[in-house]
């Protein structure tokens, strides 16, 4: 199947549970036929030279979490982006080969959690596949979605799936925002600093200094 199929299979299966792929008057871009590189043509860059090179740009990182049937599912996220402010939307990549999307997908909904500086031990939690990644992690239904929304998280975004797209390897998906916040401060006066952003840069995590 190629990746256009792959593209309307998911839109097709996100409307057979229920789930919007589209909402307000958002239209799509248009988008160049998906081709195969010629035999003739330029052939692709060397994997780990385009790990290397994108790796220097440093991110944020998230946990996306969704509720479902045998229990919350979730997993942690590097590639998550703001996209737009008006109808509010936001979008994540995910691997076409991950076994946590599918459940997500069913789900039509999302949370996603971002973490500071201190959670990197959360997040290495919610990368390993096929474990049980939410023993021992307290959390609460966000508001809308009823997604897992993760205990001492400075923010979180409730969202409803809004559509998805190709993206080579990767799905695009576009999260329509329902509801969102901060975490207040631990004291009444708003002296004690807010913890930093947990970063990914060149495979560790990091801190912001100012």
């Amino acid at each position: 199947m190629g990746h256009a199929g792959m593209a309307a299979t998911a839109v097709r299966y996100l409307r057979s549970v229920g789930a919007a792929t589209t909402a307000g008057p958002v239209e799509p871009l248009p988008r160049p036929d998906l081709r195969a590189v010629g035999p003739d043509e330029r052939a692709p860059v060397d994997p780990g030279v385009f790990r290397k090179v994108l790796g220097t740009f440093a991110s944020g990182v998230t946990i996306v979490t969704a509720p479902g049937p045998e229990g919350p599912t979730g997993f942690a996220c590097q590639s998550f982006a703001s996209l737009s402010l008006d109808p509010p939307l936001v979008a994540f990549m995910v691997a076409r080969t991950s076994t946590t999307w599918p459940k997500i997908a069913r789900a039509g909904v999302f949370c996603v959690n971002i973490l500071s500086d201190d959670q990197g031990t959360l997040c290495r939690g919610f990368a390993v596949s096929g474990a049980d990644k939410f023993a021992g992690v307290d959390w609460t239904p966000a508001p809308v979605t009823g997604s897992p929304r993760l205990a001492g998280i400075p923010a979180w975004i409730d969202c409803t799936i809004h559509a998805v797209h190709t993206g080579g390897d990767h799905l695009i998906v576009v999260g329509r925002v329902n509801e969102l916040g901060c975490a207040e401060p631990d004291d009444a006066d708003g002296t004690t600093p807010e913890p930093g952003p947990l970063l990914f840069y060149r495979g560790r995590f990091g801190r912001f200094a100012q």
